[in-house]
């Protein structure tokens, strides 16, 4: 696997391919890798010629500087993971390689920003956009890999690809979950052994909604499904909404485009995890 660590480096490997034979798979991460993370760079493998994996903690994504601080990041493992799956490239620039001093960033993302993440993380899809941009900007992937499990984000990125037309093929991947249902996620790390019983009511909360779609209201299916956090004391529920597939609005009746989301603090981690409905 090639590691680079500049633009100019990775921009000169790249002019030196010729991109007209090969197609390029990019999978930006943020490190602390796990088998999710995996699964985008073995579809990447399926369909493109080159993988390119990213690396990078982006600072300007998180509204609450702790929770940038706490982030893990076992760079060496992520290092010697990639390495055995097999990918081609691995980008992992420092923060100083991919932001000037008072850079600013303009874009705006409209309604996705006022809504589930965009209310509860005041700044973050900024963040997400103006880093994303940059390595589409910098790769000029043919395709470019995400989880479902940040679905809103594969949402917001996308709309950034359709309004720079950028002309990025976008995938967004099957959330990969443990045995028991929990979705894998950078952050489990975090979870203690009560917090880690205690975070499997979000999967189980949203698999009720699943089950009981076609039967339920929808006020019923919200009603049954917020009951699961009242008894835990580990549990604070930010919210819980079942909306458009395709634009997050919160729906008044129910579609055959659906999805229900959820975002909940566990002790001191916070997680979230969604369903596509029915």
């Amino acid at each position: 696997m090639k590691n680079f660590k500049t633009q100019s480096e990775l921009k000169s490997y790249l002019n030196s391919l010729n991109r007209e034979k090969v197609k390029v798979g990019l999978v930006p991460t943020m490190g602390a890798l796990h088998q999710g993370h995996l699964s985008l760079i073995e579809a990447s493998q399926k369909n493109c010629d080159l993988t390119i994996a990213s690396i990078f903690v982006n600072p300007t994504q998180f509204n609450n500087p702790d929770d940038l601080l706490k982030y893990p990041k076992p760079i060496e493992k992520d290092m010697e993971m990639l390495n055995e799956i097999g990918c081609d490239v691995l980008f992992h620039p420092d923060v100083d390689e991919m932001y000037q001093k008072n850079e600013g960033w303009n874009y705006q993302v409209g309604f996705l920003n006022t809504v589930l993440e965009g209310a509860f993380r005041p700044g973050h899809y900024e963040g997400v956009t103006q880093i994303v941009y940059k390595l589409f900007d910098l790769v000029k992937p043919d395709r470019a890999y995400f989880g479902q499990k940040d679905y809103q984000q594969f949402l917001v990125i996308s709309q950034m690809n359709q309004d720079f037309k950028m002309g990025i093929e976008l995938k967004a991947c099957p959330i990969v979950r443990e045995n028991d249902g929990l979705a894998m996620s950078s952050r489990n790390i975090h979870l203690n052994s009560q917090e880690r019983k205690s975070a499997l009511t979000l999967y189980q909360s949203l698999k009720f909604v699943r089950d009981n779609y076609q039967e339920l209201s929808l006020s019923e299916l919200l009603e049954k499904a917020q009951a699961f956090y009242q008894k835990d004391r580990l549990l604070n529920l930010e919210y819980f909404k079942i909306c458009d597939v395709n634009t997050l609005e919160e729906l008044n009746e129910k579609t055959a485009t659906a999805i229900a989301l959820v975002a909940c603090t566990v002790g001191q981690t916070r997680l979230i995890d969604n369903v596509i409905l029915p």
